[in-house]
């Protein structure tokens, strides 16, 4: 249930609201009334901010029409609740392209970046 969940981290001294609807929590974390949203289903999480009703997570994969290829996916996920900081690419493994060199790198290096960032930011005592 949402709301006990709520409740017991309000207890905790967590400032927490909800549930919320996610068609406009985006905005308002955008805004900067909330830190961090967390969503019921991963794919919640992909809902549009500011881009009509397209979802979040496709702003950063391009498809080349002609090619019929993606030349561009873009995107990370982190991991919440663990002891350790943990960022993943924000697609498929694509086993089709192994051992091919045909795979781009961008996503995986932006994960690796935005794990760097995460554990400055914890090492400054930013983050827990």
């Amino acid at each position: 249930e949402i709301i006990p969940a709520i409740e017991e981290a309000r207890a905790e001294g967590i400032a927490a609201d909800g549930p919320i609807a996610p068609d406009t929590v985006f905005g308002r974390t955008r805004g900067g009334l909330y830190d961090i949203v967390v969503c019921m289903y991963h794919d919640q999480g992909h809902i549009p901010h500011d881009q009509g009703h397209i979802p979040l997570k496709t702003l950063g994969f391009t498809f080349d029409k002609a090619t019929q290829k993606w030349t561009s996916v873009a995107g990370v996920n982190v991991t919440l609740g663990l002891p350790i900081i943990r960022t993943s690419v924000d697609h498929g493994t694509a086993f089709g392209k192994a051992g091919k060199g045909t795979a781009a790198h961008d996503s995986m290096l932006d994960a690796i970046e935005v794990a760097v960032k995460l554990a400055e930011g914890r090492k400054a005592g930013l983050a827990a």
